[in-house]
């Protein structure tokens, strides 16, 4: 096998290594591409890749290229991530809502159809690529943000083998699996909406074909310690008592829409600004160490320090926790991207929350609607499982995101301001045609060079 990682630049890859090294022999895994569009970015993470790949007895080779046909050509399977404007993108997109008094955060709202406008296009021409190049049945897993939107705009375009995956979509049940102390493979959640805008209505252990597992989820919602050790605690008690269901912790900026934004306004940095400066710290540590194991402890230190920081101003200043993984599975993307690899290759189901068009599994969503919900992953790749219908207060909020993102979708596809503002308008963060208006203008004005024309 030879897996593709377009934005292999990212200093999130690393995290990848440990579970493809744990998985390499089951799929046959003889090559990991990382394509990159910057040299130095490149050159640093495939460096602490490799020596990670050494010393963990990895079997497989490394390659780094600045080429996308050669990364993806007879590609198994590619991932990507990318950042078009990187991280000073996001700055500016962020600065930009929160000046015209609006949410800031980089896939919820306006600030996240900015991001979409510069990253769909760019996955669109990825993932032709991979359609022409790479291996019959080659699947592309798509992590650039905002993930589900992302999803949807290549859906809208015609293609077919197209994931969408956010760590969040499997929130409850990894929460569960640390906190009761039981591998994830043991459980199965119920997850349903869009991306960054889910519910979980159930854990199950043991579940089988003609077993239904005992539900954990219930006793989980009303025992304070769990409540405590989760991101749900972000959320008013009167709500958490009402939902009676695990929430995706983005719902936050919805649910606690002023709050959230009032708390930002008074942060000196912006999110956004906040990874740039430790991205750029990192990096220059990077070039100054001696050697790759001083360059991954670096590493390790620096993107520790960015996982604590995220979300803060919903958490009071307590850090985000960091926990081992029970059992095989890793907390987080590389367990979710791998797991979809390793069930479609081996043709060995397995099950977990993906974005993915809708077919027939939520009751009140299009067939073509790109959902976040539970799939059943194998040979033939990911099928949504049946939900059915869902509490009527959730279903709305989902339409009407989701009459943003089709109308998103569309103005993206075809460059059209028009449309951009409707998008903008109809999102329930935003709700105001001149305030779109502005809105766009001012996102099209600082990304004109990478968007290209609009009308």
């Amino acid at each position: 096998m030879k897996l593709t990682i377009v934005g292999g630049g990212s200093v999130r890859t690393p995290r990848l290594i440990p579970s493809l090294v744990r998985r390499a022999a089951r799929l046959g895994l003889q090559e990991l591409w990382l394509m990159d569009s910057d040299p130095e970015r490149l050159e640093l993470i495939g460096g602490m890749c490799r020596r990670q790949v050494e010393r963990l007895d990895g079997r497989f080779r490394v390659y780094t290229s600045g080429d996308a046909r050669d990364a993806i050509t007879d590609a198994s399977h590619v991932i990507t991530s990318i950042r078009p404007r990187l991280e000073t993108g996001r700055a500016a997109d962020e600065r930009i809502a929160f000046g015209l008094g609006v949410l800031g955060q980089e896939t919820t709202g306006a600030a996240g159809f900015a991001m979409a406008m510069r990253s769909a296009p760019a996955i669109l021409d990825y993932a032709g690529l991979v359609e022409s190049l790479a291996a019959t049945g080659a699947w592309l897993f798509n992590f650039t943000n905002p993930a589900g939107l992302v999803a949807q705009v290549l859906h809208d375009a015609g293609l077919k083998r197209v994931v969408g995956i956010c760590d969040s979509a499997n929130k409850a049940r990894n929460e569960a699996s640390h906190f009761l102390g039981i591998p994830q493979g043991r459980l199965r959640h119920g997850v349903y909406g869009l991306n960054h805008l889910s519910w979980t209505r159930s854990v199950r252990i043991d579940e089988g074909e003609d077993e239904p597992g005992e539900e954990l989820l219930p006793a989980l919602l009303g025992d304070e310690r769990f409540v405590n050790a989760t991101h749900l605690k972000m959320f008013a008690p009167g709500l958490r008592a009402e939902e009676k269901v695990f929430l995706n912790e983005y719902l936050h900026y919805f649910y606690h829409r002023d709050e959230a934004l009032t708390q930002l306004l008074q942060e000196k940095e912006t999110r956004g600004e906040q990874v740039q400066r430790l991205t750029r710290d990192l990096l220059r540590k990077l070039r100054a160490a001696s050697d790759v194991d001083g360059q991954l402890a670096i590493w390790q230190d620096v993107m520790a320090r960015r996982s604590k920081s995220y979300m803060a101003h919903a958490r009071d200043g307590a850090d985000r926790k960091q926990r081992d993984p029970v059992g095989e599975d890793d907390e987080g993307y590389a367990a979710v991207a791998l797991g979809c690899v390793e069930a479609i290759a081996r043709d060995q189901p397995a099950w977990t929350g993906l974005n993915v068009p809708n077919g027939s599994a939520i009751a009140g969503m299009d067939a073509d609607d790109v959902v976040e919900v539970s799939c059943r992953v194998d040979g033939r790749g990911p099928v949504p499982t049946p939900i059915g219908d869902v509490p009527d207060r959730h279903l709305a909020l989902m339409r009407s995101v989701k009459v943003y993102e089709r109308l998103a979708s569309r103005a993206i596809l075809q460059r059209s301001r028009s449309l951009a503002v409707q998008a903008l308008c109809a999102h329930p963060l935003v709700g105001s045609w001149p305030l779109a208006e502005k809105l766009f203008d001012a996102f099209y004005q600082a990304h004109r060079d990478i968007v290209g024309t609009w009308r």
